[in-house]
């Protein structure tokens, strides 16, 4: 049994799924190897609304896996979205998930192929 934030998870993989679950979280990490705007993340993403990004972005700044830096110096306002240290560490897993996610895609067409 694991406790985060008042919160009970039975198992390690619930507890790595609370932080990378969903459609968007593992795309918008993987994205994120590299620093990035905003804007470069809406381009590069384009199939996720504006909303649906916000508030994945925020979860996971939440969470402590990237940070958020607003530059207000000079116009227009820009912001940073980057890997912190504990977000850095899911990109192993992520890597290990993408190869998989290409073998079963191959294995699945092969599969339809011989049908």
């Amino acid at each position: 049994m694991y406790f985060i934030d008042d919160k009970e998870y039975p198992c390690s993989i619930s507890l790595a799924m609370k932080y990378i679950g969903g459609k968007w979280k593992a795309v918008i990490l993987i994205h994120l190897i590299e620093k990035k705007r905003y804007s470069e993340l809406r381009r590069e993403i384009p199939m996720v609304t504006e909303r649906t990004l916000s508030l994945q972005l925020k979860e996971l700044e939440e969470d402590g896996l990237i940070s958020r830096t607003v530059h207000t110096d000079k116009p227009p306002l820009r912001v940073d979205y980057e890997l912190t240290e504990f977000g850095r560490s899911v990109i192993p897993l992520l890597s290990s998930i993408s190869k998989w996610g290409q073998k079963a895609a191959k294995m699945q067409k092969d599969l339809v192929v011989e049908k």
